[in-house]
Order: C-alpha cells, then structure tokens, then sequence
C-alpha cells in the first residue's frame, strides 16, 4: 500500500512526498483510515513503528480539507516530557510544510520569557498545540487558550504519563474541553489502568496493536555477565574493537549516568550525560549534538529514553538491567530503526540476573550470554533463581561484531 492509497489530502502527500515516504507503517495503514473517519482510536504500539506520523498525518488531512481557521485550536497532543514534544512538533512541522497548518510546542522547564511567548502564540491561536501536561494545565487555567471548537485529543506515551502520576492532570485537561470530540489514545503497553482510562474518555474505540513488548527484530541482542568493576573496561573493549560511531548508554540512577560519563570523559572518550537535573537548553543542546554526530556516546536514563529521536544509532548498551521489563524494549528500540540494523549490549551482575530474566520470559526470547573480555578476569555465573539451573553460558572469548548472530 501507498500513502496516496490512503486517500490523504494531496498538501499532505506533498510533504511526505518530498520527505521520501511512499509506503505507511503497519500502525499507519492500520489506523489513519479510522482516524481519517472520526473515530476514537487505541492504538498500542512500541517506538520506532512510525506511531508519530500515524495520528499527525490523519490530523493535517482533515484541517486541510475543511479547511480550518487557526484563530482557535483545533487539536491538542498531550506528552509526558519536553523532548517529546519538541520531537512531535518537529516531526509536523516537516510533515506540514505544504499544509500551512500550524503549531506550536509547549512544555516545562523555560524562562518566563518562554512563558510569554507561549503566551502570545496561543492566544494567537494555532491548528495543533503539543504539549507536557502541567504547562497546559497552567495555560488553560489563564483562560486564554480558545479550545471551544476543539476536535481531537491525542494521548502520545499515555502509559508513560500515568507512570509519572499525570492521572490528574490529563483529567483536568480534559476538563476544559468540549465533550464531542474525537480521541486517540497511544500507547507503548496496554496495563489494566491504560485499558481503564481509555474506558474513561473514549467512545466505541478501534483498537490497533502493532507488536506489544517485542523488540525489533533487526536488533541484536546480547548478555555480558559483569562485575560491577568491570563495566568501563568492557566498554572500552567494545568501542576498540567495534566500528561504533553512535553510542547510547542507558542506566537507571542520575547519579550512576554522570560517573559513566565522567569515567569515559577521563578515558578520552567523546561521551556527554543527559538527565532531568540539566536545564532544558542542555539537553536539547546535547541532543542536538548527539543527532548531528558531533558526539559518539550519550549516557542517559530512562526518563528520557522515549524521548531520543535519532536515527543511525549503532549500539545501546544498557549498563545496568531495568527494573521494568517494558523500560528493556525502550532501551532497545532507540537502535534498528527506519529499516536499519543495530546492536543491544546489556551488563548483568548478580544483582539484575532475576530483572533480566523477567525480560526474557516478557519477550518470549533467550539473550546469548557472554563473558567479559578475558583480560578483565571471569565475569558471575548466570544462574537466576527464578530460572532454576539455567546453563552457563560463560567463558566465550571476548565477541566482536563479525561473531555475533
């Protein structure tokens, strides 16, 4: 199927024309037609899919074809963080650039300065506003956000956003808003309270799954079994003996993130960490630099690991397991995107041998395990109780990327 087979106002298959898109995701060819028709949509699906362009494309097409003033708002998206909504907001800005529809991003952690242009654009009035729940909030209890003749609500990352605790505040939200609207409601995992809140605010919804909690398949995993002392050395040996342009390292603690970064920094390693004690402009600064290739490695956490849109990442090594087996495919997914291949290291020690297996019986998938390089001595036996005796799969020489598949 193409995009022209979706019936899309032609301004739009413009856009995605000259951006080089011709055929849609499955979550695209799944759900813009449903959209396209006004109906409320739950749509499950993991990043990297093309979920973004799945409720953007439908929206530009029917402001387009009814040919909406922008004097007042005609969509709201609702995000958990600032980087996501400056990606959505990118994201429609290329894809409307022969719509003229209009849009504007909003989110915490600007000057008041920030605060009075977001001011001044809103009152001005925009098609599409995206934003992080509690900057709205504040927003619309000024009351000069005209969203009378509002259309359509869209809940990106909605489990993320009750993980944050924003229950009440997307009720709020959606407190000032007309009733007869449409809604979509997207979501990595679909948790009994997902299921619950979409209960609450959508009407005879249709329901899109694209491949709940499976990693991509052009990933390749792999398991180092590490002592925590041994972690910067392994890595080391993979960037010495892998072609990796582009690095993420994820762990779970802030304070964990900045001695990684710090540790590479001291090996002479082009390496930067990104976390939510940074100020809004440092973040996005980092990132910038990261997407353009001017730096190698990005340290991060988890907060944020929904939030990275960047193509061509060659490898994420997770440096501790996640807690959260869903935080894994997230981790994951930031490689082998856009038809690509891409590399997940994950350190284990004694301590995430249970987490890590937790992740495997989630994904329905066994990890290839291996020892650290052999100069850094052996690495804990893998052995979780929850596996009973599972086989050792220690004592591999140290891989490089030929070896792995």
């Amino acid at each position: 199927m193409t995009f022209s087979e979706l019936q899309l106002h032609p301004d739009v298959l413009a856009g995605l024309e000259a951006i080089g898109f011709e055929n849609p995701t499955p979550i695209q060819e799944q759900a813009i037609p449903s959209i396209i028709e006004g109906k409320d949509i739950i749509g499950c699906a993991q990043t990297g899919t093309g979920k973004t362009a799945a409720f953007l494309l439908p929206l530009m097409h029917k402001i387009c074809k009814e040919e909406v003033s922008d004097d007042h708002v005609n969509s709201i998206i609702i995000c958990p963080t600032r980087e996501l909504a400056v990606q959505i907001d990118q994201q429609l800005q290329g894809l409307s650039y022969f719509t003229g529809v209009s849009s504007i991003a909003i989110y915490g952690g600007g000057s008041g300065d920030t605060f009075t242009q977001e001011k001044k654009a809103l009152s001005e009035g925009a098609h599409i506003v995206v934003g992080t729940p509690g900057k709205l909030i504040s927003h619309l209890n000024l009351g000069y956000v005209n969203v009378s003749q509002l259309k359509n609500l869209v809940l990106d990352e909605a489990d993320r956003m009750l993980d944050m605790g924003f229950m009440d505040d997307i009720k709020k939200i959606i407190s000032f808003l007309p009733k007869e609207r449409q809604n979509l409601l997207f979501s990595a995992t679909m948790p009994p309270k997902i299921r619950n809140l979409a209960k609450e605010i959508l009407k005879d919804p249709v329901e899109v799954n694209i491949s709940i909690s499976k990693p991509a398949e052009r990933v390749t995993q792999v398991a180092v079994l590490t002592h925590d002392n041994q972690k910067i050395e392994t890595i080391k040996h993979l960037l010495r003996y892998n072609d990796v342009p582009s690095l993420i390292i994820f762990a779970s603690r802030k304070i964990k993130v900045r001695e990684i970064a710090k540790a590479l920094q001291k090996e002479g390693l082009n390496a930067k960490d990104i976390s939510s004690d940074l100020e809004q402009k440092e973040r996005e600064d980092i990132l910038r630099e990261f997407k353009n290739k001017q730096l190698q490695i990005l340290v991060a956490t988890d907060v944020i690991s929904r939030g990275i849109d960047v193509d061509n990442i060659d490898m994420v090594i997770n440096y501790d397991a996640p807690n959260d087996p869903e935080d894994y495919i997230h981790r994951i997914g930031r490689t082998a995107r856009a038809a690509t291949e891409g590399e997940a290291v994950t350190f284990i020690n004694e301590e995430d041998m249970y987490k890590f297996s937790r992740i495997e019986q989630m994904m329905e998938q066994e990890v290839r395990k291996i020892q650290p390089p052999a100069a850094l001595g052996p690495g804990p036996e893998y052995n979780p109780k929850s596996r009973g005796n599972t086989q050792n799969r220690g004592g591999r020489k140290p891989f490089r990327k030929g070896q792995r598949k």
